[in-house]
């Protein structure tokens, strides 16, 4: 029987899997350019987990003493972000969700090389098999304008399976604070490449969402991630997966081509093979 404690985190991790898998909506439901996106979500995104952060008293902890690790989330994260945006634009919704399911094996790798913590037999047939996926998924974009949104999806991919080591060798490092910070880090950029204050205010509300939506999956991912095993929180974070392509079928009328319905399918199997005995 699982206790109150797991049972918070499991429903904490599935809540902060179902609202990211909503970001290509977003992304795909304004008009708007990336950076114009970049700079509403960052702004709305910050204010929101601000607000949170003041609610728990915890400003002196999530800021002035989250240290180097604090900031180099925080830039990774805005590196990663950017190219996160732009890679939806690029290329479809069922791409950019199914190369993001290699961020577990791309942190063990990293972990291994950084740590030097062990790599299982699992955990690297399940890596050689995820970027194997990966290029079967790419392939289909070879020569298209989506070859570049798929190479951004990855290089998000990169940042985030960066950020997840730099946590695991540095626990104390706070969540909310550098991801505050990596969302502020942009504006001035997005201000510099972009034109936010030209697009029209009801596609400033829908940014607005997009922001309360990306403050909530992070938040309720760090504090769910303290009540379970790593392994089950990387498991329950693959929903987004599968969830992702169907709400762009739903919604949008995204259709995923052949190559990345198979080379995805090969990414969940790598997934499940890695988690096999995390579980």
């Amino acid at each position: 029987m699982m206790d109150s404690s797991k049972k918070l985190g499991v429903i904490f991790v599935v809540i902060s899997a179902l609202t990211f898998s909503t970001a290509g909506l977003f992304s795909k439901g304004v008009a708007a350019a990336p950076w114009d996106i970049i700079f509403w979500r960052g702004v709305f995104s910050a204010g929101f987990t601000l607000c949170w952060i003041c609610h728990r008293q915890r400003l002196r902890e999530n800021f002035l003493l989250m240290g180097i690790s604090g900031l180099s989330v925080a830039v990774i994260g805005a590196l990663g972000t950017s190219a996160f945006i732009a890679a939806f634009k690029l290329t479809s919704i069922a791409n950019v969700s199914l190369i993001y399911a290699v961020v577990p094996l791309l942190a063990g790798v990293f972990a291994w090389v950084w740590m030097g913590e062990r790599m299982t037999r699992h955990v690297v047939c399940g890596a050689v098999l995820a970027l194997g996926g990966v290029a079967i998924i790419v392939s289909g974009s070879l020569g298209r304008a989506s070859f570049r949104g798929d190479m951004l999806a990855f290089c998000m991919a990169l940042a985030l399976a960066l950020m997840m080591v730099i946590y695991r060798k540095y626990p104390s490092t706070p969540g909310a604070g550098p991801s505050a910070l990596s969302s502020l880090l942009l504006v001035p950029c997005a201000m510099l490449w972009g034109d936010p204050f030209s697009i029209p205010l009801h596609e400033i509300l829908i940014l607005s969402g997009f922001g309360l939506v990306f403050a909530v999956a992070s938040v309720t991912l760090v504090e769910g991630a303290k009540h379970i095993p790593s392994g089950q929180a990387a498991l329950l974070s693959t929903l987004e997966v599968p969830v992702a392509p169907i709400l762009a079928f739903l919604v949008l009328s995204e259709v995923p081509g052949s190559r990345t319905v198979f080379g995805g399918a090969l990414v969940l199997v790598a997934v499940l093979l890695s988690l096999r005995e995390n579980k």
